[in-house]
């Protein structure tokens, strides 16, 4: 057999996908056509339709031209059940990673392989997380979590038509359940697991009057610290204990309608504190990406300060009135950080060990204060015609000051400082419109105007000699566009082919002692995706599946590491991407229900130019120029999995006066980048985590009990690293095992 190059298994793996897609096609239609009429499928064995507000209007998934995946209901609530947050989305539909270097603070997410991995406080990301239509743009505002949710939708591709802010990868949008008009209800949840982990849940909806409702939802969570801190190796002196958690977060919302007038007020706040990542020195064995011979993750040495403390707080307003052929729409918002403050030991260890260990380095980043003012005004027509449309524009403004303290960790002395302050505001105008050319045939398209103005200025610098200007400004114009079209190959089957642009703007990243300040030039993409969605078997499933291909044009990345521990921006010339999604669902029968996604993601940075500064101890296996540095041309984004895959399935049956049923779910990625260059130790092995969970639902499903297990393999892998020291790595969450309790009433 004739062994395949590199470049033939790029080629067959990047058009296999295409060509699977060209001959399901014809099928099909063919099969549609030919098929004798089937006996309809028993309600009870009907899936539900999944609506979603992908294109900024109610619809049916299968009729959007997007990729894009709704979690709902269940299977959001077996996730959180373990008191994860937000990075628990990581693997859980197909193409999204979501990774954090901070924790439960400033998550960092990636679709199709396309993501930031910037950890500078002012950084900003090319997916857009939108919690009740309010961009939240900081990464520090995007780990609210997760409770009272009616869905989480995920957005592949470009969005920049609709939704405001930096979009080109894509959208997390989140949703909150609305207050009701006609009934009080609410709901209570509770669980305890293992590491003394508790969470309680719950919210109460009230009818106000026949025109007002209000909803209060709340959520606490806390962890011990259950890992054994110790001041040397020998470990004979123990300092304490870490990685323990507390926080809670509350959303109050009122709703009046009343007259084709519909206003809906939300307040939220969340708190946090606990320790701060532990990052654990020589972690990584050489020479491999596994953990060091003796590694034990339930013990750690350090001799630094660690601790973590987030405090945000947040209000939107959302008007509408219903004018028969139009709504008009305002949504406003604010969103303010209190104090954010995260203090850990970067270096991982003491001047003993374990390992080699050149300095000791304890860090402190931290935000004084941030607000963000967010304005939507939209008009759209309500026709009952072919064609329909939406307009409006959109204000954002946010001023933000942060900064990071540099200490020496054996004597907690503070040997600099740098703080700094940012002020962002863009405005756009946007149009998008739909029509219906014949009963089959759909076709949309928009267009947004964006205009993007920083100023960046350092206001304190101490011990630090800053290189070059103290400020500076970027601004960007920029128009972006989307077209799709969707045929109707039955009135159960759809095929899309989406074409889209999209804008992220410059983004500036704060001096260090030997970094400047740095700036990236805004960065576009374009792309294109064809899919297929389907209601199958008398909808007792339906399936999705996508193929695409992107380019960005001068690519916003960030190098972090190397010889020292800065973060600096710079542009890559051209990124390529391409790949494909699958989703599928089904009840197999009244008591199984099952669920399944994959996704193929393949990223190459294309610039002959760029190289880096190499890791310190790293076995390096990308090429080395002339100077010394490492030449990144050629290799995949950070944090961009080849392959993922989940699936979860759910068996049920009547038990006395309840149902008693079982419920697994599990997702797997392939190997990552951990940084721009590859290299054998900084390469994350591929990571599989799975849940169980029996539970009893009775009192005419009123009340549930619970047995669940969180990555119940107990496989723990390394998920992300410090490059500039030693071998220093962290990982992901252990094993979890836990009991919950559910009241509706």
């Amino acid at each position: 057999m004739t062994k395949m190059s590199k470049m033939h298994k790029r080629v067959t793996c990047s058009h296999g996908a295409a060509l699977a897609f060209l001959v399901l096609l014809p099928i099909a239609q063919a099969a549609a056509q030919t098929a004798a009429p089937a006996e309809p499928a028993p309600e009870s064995l009907q899936l539900q339709s999944v609506t979603v507000t992908a294109q900024r209007r109610t619809e049916n998934i299968r009729d959007v031209p997007v990729s894009v995946t709704a979690l709902k209901g269940d299977k959001l609530d077996v996730l959180v059940s373990g008191g994860d947050d937000i990075r628990l989305l990581a693997g859980k539909v197909p193409s999204l990673n979501v990774e954090s270097s901070n924790g439960r603070t400033f998550p960092r997410f990636y679709i199709r392989g396309y993501g930031n991995t910037d950890f500078n406080t002012f950084a900003s990301q090319p997916v857009s997380l939108v919690y009740d239509d309010i961009v939240q743009e900081n990464p520090i505002l995007k780990g609210f979590p997760i409770f009272d949710l009616a869905s989480v939708e995920v957005l592949r591709g470009p969005q920049g038509t609709l939704f405001g802010r930096n979009t080109p990868a894509g959208v997390v949008k989140f949703e909150s359940e609305k207050p009701r008009l006609n009934s009080t209800e609410g709901y209570y949840n509770v669980s305890a697991a293992s590491h003394y982990t508790f969470n309680a849940e719950g919210a109460v909806n009230v009818p106000l009057s026949s025109n007002v409702a209000m909803r209060v939802s709340a959520v606490g969570q806390h962890r011990d610290d259950y890992v054994d801190n110790y001041s040397t190796p020998a470990k004979t002196t123990k300092r304490g204990e870490l990685d323990g958690y507390n926080e809670h977060a509350e959303r109050v919302q009122f709703l009046y309608s009343k007259d084709g007038v519909t206003g809906l007020l939300g307040f939220h706040q969340r708190q946090t504190n606990g320790s701060a990542r532990l990052f654990r020195a020589n972690l990584i064995k050489k020479g491999s990406n596994t953990f060091a011979d003796g590694t034990d993750l339930d013990q750690i040495v350090t001799n630094a300060m660690n601790d973590q403390d987030l405090k945000t707080n947040g209000i939107n307003l959302r008007l509408e009135w219903d004018l028969g052929g139009y709504k008009l729409s305002s949504i406003t918002g604010y969103e303010h950080i209190i104090g954010y403050s995260s203090r850990g030991d970067i270096d991982g260890g003491t001047p003993t060990g374990p390992g080699f260990i050149p300095f000791q380095v304890e860090t402190n980043g931290y935000i004084n204060n941030l607000d963000q003012y967010s304005q939507e005004f939209r008009v759209e027509s309500q026709n009952t015609g072919p064609f329909n449309w939406q307009t409006g524009v959109y204000f954002f403004d946010e001023d933000v000051t942060g900064g990071s303290d540099n200490f020496d960790s054996t004597t907690y002395a503070r040997t600099s400082r740098l703080v700094s302050t940012q002020k962002n505001k863009a405005w756009a105008a946007f149009a998008s419109a739909t029509y219906n050319l014949t009963p089959d045939w759909t076709i949309r398209g928009g267009v947004r105007y964006t205009k993007d103005e920083k100023e960046f200025r350092t206001i304190e610098a101490t011990n630090v000699v800053q290189i070059g200007p103290s400020s500076v400004e970027a601004d960007k114009k920029k128009v972006s566009w989307d077209l799709s079209a969707t045929y109707k190959l039955t009135p159960d089957v759809n095929v899309y082919g989406r074409a889209a642009t999209g804008f992220r703007a410059p983004s500036i990243a704060a001096a260090s002692a030997s970094v400047p300040i740095t700036v990236a030039d805004a960065e576009t993409i374009k792309s294109v995706e064809l899919g297929i969605k389907a209601d199958l078997f008398e909808r007792r499933a339906r399936g999705s599946f996508s193929i695409y291909d992107y380019t960005i044009e001068d690519q916003q990345l960030t190098v972090v590491g190397g010889n020292s521990n800065v973060n600096r921006l710079i542009n890559a010339d051209k990124t390529k991407g391409r790949g494909a999604e699958f989703d599928f669902e089904a009840a197999i029968s009244t008591a199984l229900r099952m669920s399944a996604g994959a996704s193929y993601n393949y990223t190459q940075i294309r610039d002959g130019s760029l190289s880096v500064n190499r890791c310190a101890q790293c076995t390096i296996t990308d090429p080395i120029n002339g100077a010394g540095r490492v030449v990144i041309d050629g290799n995949a984004l950070p944090q961009a999995p080849r392959w993922t895959f989940n699936a979860t399935a759910r068996y049920g049956v009547p038990f006395r006066d309840g149902e008693l049923y079982f419920y697994t779910d599990w997702s797997y990625r392939s190997k990552v980048n951990f940084f721009l260059y590859e290299s054998t130790e900084f390469t994350g092995a591929p990571l599989t985590e799975g849940g169980v969970r029996v539970g009893y639902i009775f009192g005419n499903g009123k009340y549930e009990v619970a047995a669940f297990g969180r990555n119940v393999l107990d496989q723990r892998r390394i998920t992300g690293a410090i490059d500039f020291n030693n071998l220093t790595g962290f990982t992901n969450e252990p094993r979890q095992w836990g009991m919950q309790f559910k009241g509706n009433f």
